[in-house]
């Protein structure tokens, strides 16, 4: 990377603001339309250095890449936020899921230091057939976690009252319960966490002050600093907060911990699984433009959209980019590099055009030279497999058919992987 090319993006960057954005921005979805690209090269620094070792990348390269995303696309996670964190075991059902599973329901009260507090409830389910510590999937739900189980006895997510429309039952009961295949997972010997993202942050500029930024001194999203953290960063703060109780579960194996995250949780499971490494594998299932799609192939969804109407998402730098995205000096096959020597799953859904399957693919695809520094082995194709052809290598893949969703069939596939990942843990 030149230094010229370097010098316009700090540029644009240094320049860029909360306006500009084109919320209306013309979308393609004709892959005949889309114009040829260049991808920055995973394994040259800044400087021009070639990367050759695993250890290079690690002192070098990968503190670039990750610097790049934190400064350039979800803003920079404090080291230090100050905020205290007390759990409290609400409730625990033995007989769970005609008794497959262990439920535990969790309370997080979060304290800042302007002594303000917030709570947040975790709904964990623990294999009851299950001998020693098992691994366990950390996965947020949208709609609080009474909607991921027909389940009586599990509790309203606090952020019910806050973020649920008048007339609306999308936060009634079981509402998304066939997102949550809890049954296979338990019987494959796997706990699931799950947490309503909005108890983290409401998913609203006007709300947020009522979830965990209101802990946080002086933090107002609409008048952030060019790499402020936005709700994205957030959200994977608050995944390694999950992270934090799991690894006291005396059942739950530290050592194989997943996130796993749909649509704009894609991109904060990614972005979680980056900076957290006690995530062994990280899966995005169907996370488009911010998550696993290349955005230099400005396909369905893209920068100018997705900054437009979710403004609070990303760091105002990334707003540089909008209907600017030739201009980026990285791309999001870094991203899932950035998980190497850990194991980084993606997957696709044939008719989500708006996630661009192929920008997914073609994005885990070129995340595999950082994978083979550690002589594991990528995806060994640029072409995309067939509808329900996964590809299990230590970077995986597939695209199944249908719609923007998460199906039995893609727990089916990311158990399958995990199995394959953790039995032979000990040989990484």
């Amino acid at each position: 990377m030149n230094k010229k090319y370097i010098s316009l993006s700090l540029a644009l960057v240094m320049s860029a603001t909360m306006s500009g954005q084109n919320k209306n921005a013309p979308v393609n979805e004709d892959e005949s339309k889309v114009q040829a690209f260049e991808l920055p090269d995973l394994l040259t620094c800044t400087g021009g250095e070639r990367v050759e070792t695993a250890k290079q990348w690690e002192k070098k390269r990968r503190p670039e890449l990750l610097k790049l995303f934190s400064q350039q696309e979800y803003g920079v996670t404090p080291r230090q936020t100050g905020i205290k964190v007390k759990h409290e075991l609400v409730s625990s059902n033995p007989k769970a899921m005609n008794g497959l599973a262990t439920e535990k329901q969790v309370r997080f009260t979060f304290t800042g230091k302007n002594k303000q507090t917030h709570q947040a409830l975790l709904l964990l389910y623990i294999p009851n057939h299950a001998k020693g510590r098992v691994p366990v999937i950390v996965s947020y739900n949208f709609h609080g976690n009474q909607t991921t189980t027909f389940e009586e006895d599990v509790l309203f997510s606090p952020s019910r009252d806050l973020m649920k429309k008048a007339g609306s039952d999308n936060w009634v009961r079981g509402e998304q319960a066939s997102r949550w295949s809890y049954e296979l997972a338990l019987q494959r010997g796997y706990a699931v966490a799950t947490m309503n993202y909005h108890d983290i942050c409401p998913d609203s500029p006007a709300l947020m002050e009522h979830g965990i930024p209101s802990l946080l001194p002086n933090y107002n999203v609409e008048s952030r600093e060019a790499n402020e953290w936005g709700a994205i960063g957030i959200w994977a703060w608050g995944y390694s907060r999950i992270a934090d109780y799991l690894v006291k579960e005396k059942q739950i194996d530290k050592d194989c911990m997943v996130v796993l995250g749909h649509s704009r949780l894609g991109k904060t499971a990614l972005w979680a699984g980056v900076q957290d490494k006690r995530f062994k594998v990280v899966i995005s299932n169907d996370s488009g433009c911010g998550g696993a799609a290349l955005s230099k192939r400005v396909f369905g969804e893209n920068i100018a959209r997705i900054t437009g109407n979710f403004p609070h998402w990303f760091c105002p730098a990334f707003n540089a980019y909008s209907e600017n995205e030739a201009s980026m000096p990285f791309d999001q096959h870094e991203l899932l590099a950035l998980v190497a020597p850990r194991h980084v799953y993606v997957a696709s859904a044939e008719d989500d055009s708006w996630a661009d399957p192929k920008g997914e693919y073609l994005s885990a695809y070129y995340a595999g030279p950082a994978y083979q520094l550690y002589d594991m082995q990528g995806l060994p194709s640029a072409t995309q497999p067939a509808v329900h052809q996964p590809q299990h290598y230590d970077v995986g893949y597939h695209i199944r058919s249908g719609k923007h969703d998460v199906t039995a069939y893609d727990w089916q596939c990311y158990l399958d992987f995990c199995d394959k990942v953790f039995q032979t843990k000990s040989d990484r």
